[in-house]
């Protein structure tokens, strides 16, 4: 009579460390609310270990060296404001950025932030998170969809959008009760990505 083995096999998640990128910083900003909400979202999730980089903390100017990112690796000549910023991208697995719309795309904050770097974003997964008026950001989307495409990283499908934030979001949460199911959507393709981009990175180096 053979023995029955009633052991239950356990795995175990590891997290991934995700950059919660808010992308403007604007006066009266909405950002920094929409980000905490996706924060939260991402440690109900349980796949991810969040770290919040708002760009209003860094130095982050327009104006750029005459050197490329990508070529100039790690002697990049970046302000010193700038080293944490660098480092939380440099550090992350996968990102959420945050964006509004400005005239149908996105805050030049965000462009600058994107420019100064390269390699950070590199073999990486990217979701979006918008929020606007009517188009709830998705102009500012498609823009950067073709920015980080450039850049060597990958870009999740599903996002989250929210038209006219002002009137649909109430005491830090939007009132849409789907809202959620779309963010666990958003996280679970992140949080695939994030794998299989890494184990990819650590096998073998993205080729470009």
């Amino acid at each position: 009579m053979n023995e029955i083995d009633t052991t239950t096999e356990v795995t175990t998640r590891t997290p991934h460390k995700l950059a919660i990128v808010v992308g403007s910083v604007r006066e009266g900003r909405f950002g920094p609310v929409v980000a905490s909400w996706v924060a939260e979202q991402a440690g109900l999730h349980g796949g991810f270990d969040v770290h919040v980089v708002d760009l209003a903390e860094f130095d982050v100017p327009l104006s750029l060296p005459a050197a490329s990112p990508k070529y100039a690796g790690d002697d990049y000549p970046r302000p010193a404001g700038m080293a944490a910023l660098t480092s939380a991208l440099a550090d992350a697995d996968a990102f959420a950025l945050v964006t509004p719309e400005y005239n149908h795309s996105y805050p030049a904050s965000l462009k600058a932030a994107v420019d100064w770097h390269f390699t950070q974003w590199t073999a990486k997964p990217v979701a979006f998170v918008s929020y606007g008026g009517a188009a709830g950001g998705r102009h500012a989307v498609l823009h950067l969809e073709n920015v980080l495409t450039e850049l060597r990283a990958v870009t999740v499908r599903d996002g989250l959008a929210f038209p006219n934030y002002f009137t649909t979001w109430q005491d830090g949460r939007p009132l849409d009760p789907e809202a959620a199911g779309y963010a666990k959507t958003l996280l679970s393709q992140l949080e695939w990505w994030a794998g299989a981009l890494r184990s990819a990175r650590e096998a073998t180096p993205y080729p470009g």
